[in-house]
């Protein structure tokens, strides 16, 4: 697709919001604009759109009611057929796994046995046609690494436990006494992290069936870099790595969490993984706030975008997001943007999200309500970096009815039938409610379906270097009260505008101080229209709970 011609951003940005109802006070526009730099390396996972698959939850092939590798290799085509020239594909560039190796548990995040595949979900023949059968199409595989931990079944551990003298005692923390810790993310825990066993303590941060392992020696550090050699070469593309910030514990409270050791094994686990396969990724799970988080990056002066992980979940931006489409008010997120610009380091790649796993989900969160979720998609799709999919909320999968954690991981409802397309037999987990319309079936073919936006989106932005890849200027006031949320995509000489009204009123934002514009639609939602006034300013008008994509040349 043709670039645009060089678009000069005039000295002085101006942004005002005009709505049509009730007055609503605005904010101030920073006197210098909040810019965030293109991800520097051209890495594949630097701007890919990621999509989170439980495949216990996904597709069913052998009719015990548990979705597994052969159902979600019959679904790959929905995910992505390798045809860019199709619609009828979600289109995303990558699949992430959560756990898929041997344990006691549904979920899988308490691991038995790192080298094999849980038997529910098939073997590791069928990950490798999993591998196989993704890079045909063009769709990469990263997997759940799950290292802070193993489970107290874990040969591993049951060695460890045996005695004070065990060869594996050290893979573990041990003490005589209870130290008293409790869990480092609840100022207020009386939860506590060191478990009784055969006459000792050990420690376990989340519960005593998840025993930490010992980073500290020099043996465990050994063995996790040989079990992410292992899977690399089995085909995987990379690891989503779960609480990474809980690695190495110094002390109690602060020393539970975020340790200078932390880090320093990350840079030599990331290192390793680099040397096995170059171009493969690692995500952190850091749900911390955001000037944790920027430390996790690790340091760019010889490394673009960071020696340590070069993606980490962005679950600030993900909570201000979803505050802010509830409330209609943008200056949330915008301000998280100009927290990001400031202490993330130049040139990283953010990992926006909605919600996954551990959350309650977005359907659920806002209410149903069609136009928020309209809003989600948008704004996901939108900004920069590399967003992550959870499954499902593209048909608008809401919460199952219960309060645990498998409510937030029902079963994938790929039509309206009692079998919900998933399995032949009763499911492992009972249906989200609402599966009648938030279904795929239903919405594959409906232009206005929450589905086809999505696709929609995801294939404007494939079309766009500068919103798939490239950097972003805020228009947003940071405090106060903004309907709208408007930035700029830049990558070289394409420059694409932005807007969302998140309200269910009609907004208007601008104007735009932006030389030798014309608006050339790239998405843009009925009545969303971009008004030139003269050669050097712009300014939108959005229906309720709409967005504007322009390409200005």
């Amino acid at each position: 697709m043709p670039r645009s011609r060089s678009l000069r951003l005039l000295p002085l940005l101006t942004l005002t919001a005009c709505i049509s109802g009730p007055t609503t006070p605005t904010g101030q526009v920073p006197s210098t604009p909040v810019e965030i730099a293109p991800p520097a390396g051209t890495e594949w996972y630097r701007h890919a759109v990621f999509y989170e698959v439980f495949v216990r939850s996904f597709q069913d092939s052998n009719g015990d009611g548990k979705g597994d590798l052969p159902g979600l290799i019959s679904r790959l085509d929905y995910l992505n057929d390798g045809d860019p020239s199709t619609t009828t594909d979600l289109g995303v560039d990558a699949l992430w796994l959560m756990p898929i190796f041997d344990s006691p548990s549904y979920h899988g995040y308490d691991v038995v046995d790192y080298e094999r595949i849980n038997p529910d979900y098939g073997t590791l023949e069928d990950f490798e046609r999993l591998c196989a059968e993704a890079h045909r199409r063009g769709l990469r595989v990263i997997l759940d690494l799950v290292i802070n931990h193993s489970s107290s079944q874990h040969p591993w551990f049951v060695e460890s436990a045996s005695s004070s003298t065990s060869a594996k005692r050290d893979w573990y923390q041990w003490r005589d006494n209870n130290p008293g810790w409790k869990q480092p993310w609840d100022a207020y825990s009386t939860t506590q992290t060191w478990h009784a066993r055969n006459g000792a303590y050990y420690y376990g941060v989340f519960w005593g069936g998840m025993p930490d392992l010992n980073f500290k020696t020099p043996a465990v550090r050994e063995e996790a870099k040989r079990i992410a050699a292992f899977w690399l070469g089995k085909g995987a593309d990379g690891f989503r790595l779960d609480a990474a910030r809980y690695l190495i514990e110094t002390g109690s409270g602060t020393g539970q969490a975020d340790t200078p050791e932390t880090h320093a094994f990350w840079k030599e686990f990331a290192a390793h993984v680099r040397q096995v396969k170059p171009d493969a990724v690692l995500v952190g799970e850091n749900w911390s706030p955001t000037s944790s988080i920027a430390t996790y990056y690790g340091s760019t002066d010889k490394m673009p975008g960071g020696d340590e992980l070069p993606l980490n979940f962005n679950f600030p931006l993900a909570e201000q997001m979803i505050s802010g489409i509830q409330r209609g008010n943008a200056t949330g997120i915008a301000a998280k943007l100009a927290e990001m610009a400031r202490v993330y380091p130049a040139g990283v790649a953010d990992a926006p999200f909605l919600t996954n796993h551990d959350h309650v989900r977005i359907a659920t969160q806002l209410g149903g309500a069609r136009g928020q979720l309209v809003n989600a998609a948008s704004l996901l799709l939108t900004l920069p970096g590399s967003p992550f999919l959870y499954y499902g909320e593209e048909v608008g999968l809401a919460n199952g009815t219960t309060n645990n954690d498998e409510a937030k991981r029902t079963p994938m409802p790929w039509d309206a039938s009692s079998s919900g397309g998933f399995s032949t037999s009763a499911p492992w987990f009972s249906f989200a409610p609402g599966r009648e319309s938030a279904n795929v079936a239903a919405q594959t073919s409906t232009s206005s379906s929450l589905l086809s936006r999505y696709r929609d989106l995801l294939r404007v932005r494939q079309s766009s270097a500068a919103l798939e890849r490239g950097g972003l200027t805020l228009f947003t006031p940071t405090s106060g009260n903004s309907l709208t949320l408007a930035f700029l995509r830049t990558l070289a000489d394409e420059r694409v505008l932005v807007v969302h009204n998140l309200s269910d009123s009609s907004a208007t934002a601008g104007p735009f101080n932006l030389a030798e514009s014309t608006a050339e639609p790239l998405f843009t939602d009925s009545g969303a229209t971009y008004l030139s006034e003269g050669s050097s300013a712009g300014r939108v008008i959005l229906p309720a709970r709409s967005t504007g994509i322009w390409r200005l040349r």
